[in-house]
C-alpha cells in the first residue's frame, strides 16, 4: 500500500499546522523567560526561573515539534507516510486530550485545535491509502530482524520501568494526589499545555509497549511508531540527565539515596535507549521477497514426454 498525492500534501499541511502551534507557544515562553538557556533548563526541571514569568510549554512540546517536522517530511517523501501520519495523529490525540479540562482558555483552544488536526491526520492516513500498482512505487518495508528485536527489547524495558515508577508513586502518595496525577487536579503544578504527569506516563508506556510489540512482529508500521516512541523516550531521558547534571547528582551517585540514584540511572537508560532505537530503526528495511514467476498469459503447458510413459 502507498499514499495518494493529495493525502501526502494534506498530511504534510496538518503536521505543519501542529508544528506552528507548538512553535508559537515556545516563542511566547521564550519571550517570557528571556533566554533560550533558561527555557531549556526549565524544560529539564529547573523551575527557579518562574520568578521571571510563567511557562506554558514543557519538554513534550519541543519533542512533538520535532516529531511533526519529521512526519511532514515523511508524508511528502517516505514510503512509510501512512503509518507516520497515523502515529503522529494518534499520539497527539492521546497526549492533548487532558487539555479539554485544563484551566485557562488558551490551553482549551489549543487543545481543541490540536485534537482537530490530529483527527485529520488519522483520517488522512486511513482514507488516503491505495494499492501500489506501478513497479516504480515504493512499498513500506519491514525492519530487519536484528535491529527490530533489539529496538523492541529497549522499548519494552522503557515501558516496564515507567510502569514500575508509576506503581511506586501510587503506593507512596495519597489517593487524592495519585488521582490528580492522572487528571490534573489542584495538587499538581504543571505548565498549562503539559498533560498531567501520570497521564503522560500512561500514554508513553502504552506507546513504548505498542512500538515494542510491533518491532517484535516486524510489522510494516513498526518504524513509524518506534521512531516516535524513541523521540519521546530520548527527550525524557535528556531532561532527566540534564537535571541531574545541573544539580550535580550525576557524578555523585554513591552519595544519593537508593530512590534518587535509581531515578538518575533511569534517565540515563532512557536517553541511551532512545538514541539506540533511533539508530536501529532509521536504517534500511528488509527487502521484500521476490514474487514467484507466473507463466505468461496464453502460454501453453509443456509438451508431454516422448515416448509417453505407461498410464500417461
Amino acid at each position: 500500500m502507498t499514499v495518494t498525492r493529495p493525502a501526502r500534501l494534506t498530511g504534510a499541511a496538518l503536521c505543519a499546522a501542529l508544528a506552528l502551534i507548538a512553535a508559537v507557544w515556545i516563542l511566547q515562553d521564550l519571550a517570557s523567560l528571556g533566554s533560550p538557556a533558561d527555557l531549556a533548563w526549565y524544560w529539564a526541571g529547573d523551575h527557579h526561573f518562574l520568578i521571571r514569568g510563567r511557562s506554558t510549554t514543557s519538554l513534550l512540546d519541543p519533542a512533538l515539534l520535532a516529531a511533526y517536522a519529521a512526519t511532514a517530511l515523511a508524508a511528502l517523501r517516505s514510503r512509510h507516510a501512512a503509518s507516520a501520519l497515523a502515529a503522529a495523529g494518534a499520539a497527539t490525540l492521546a497526549l492533548r486530550l487532558p487539555g479539554l479540562w485544563a484551566a485557562g482558555s488558551g490551553a482549551l483552544v489549543t487543545a481543541l485545535l490540536e485534537l482537530a488536526l490530529a483527527t485529520g491526520l488519522v483520517l488522512t492516513a486511513a482514507v488516503g491509502r491505495r494499492p501500489a500498482d506501478a513497479p516504480y512505487e515504493q512499498r513500506p518495508t519491514r525492519p530487519r530482524t536484528g535491529p527490530a528485536v533489539a529496538a523492541g527489547i529497549l522499548l519494552a524495558a522503557a515501558a516496564l520501568f515507567l510502569t514500575l515508577w508509576e506503581l511506586y508513586w501510587a503506593g507512596e502518595l495519597p489517593l487524592e494526589t495519585t488521582f490528580d496525577r492522572f487528571t490534573g487536579g489542584r495538587s499538581v503544578v504543571k505548565p498549562a499545555l503539559a498533560p498531567p504527569p501520570g497521564w503522560l506516563s500512561l500514554i508513553a508506556a502504552a506507546l513504548y509497549g505498542t512500538a515494542a510489540v510491533s518491532c517484535f512482529a516486524r510489522a510494516r508500521h513498526s518504524r513509524a511508531f518506534g521512531l516516535l516512541a524513541a523521540v519521546l523516550l530520548t527527550a525524557g531521558g535528556l531532561g532527566g540527565v540534564a537535571r541531574a547534571a545541573r544539580y550535580g547528582t550525576l557524578v555523585r551517585l554513591g552519595d544519593l539515596t537508593t530512590l534518587d540514584a535509581t531515578d538518575v540511572l533511569t534517565s540515563v537508560f532512557e536517553l541511551l535507549a532512545g538514541l539506540a532505537v533511533l539508530v536501529l530503526l532509521a536504517g534500511r528495511g528488509a527487502p521484500d521477497a521476490a514474487p514467484a514467476p507466473h507463466p505468461a498469459a496464453g502460454a501453453r503447458s509443456p509438451a508431454p514426454p516422448h515416448p509417453t510413459p505407461p498410464g500417461w
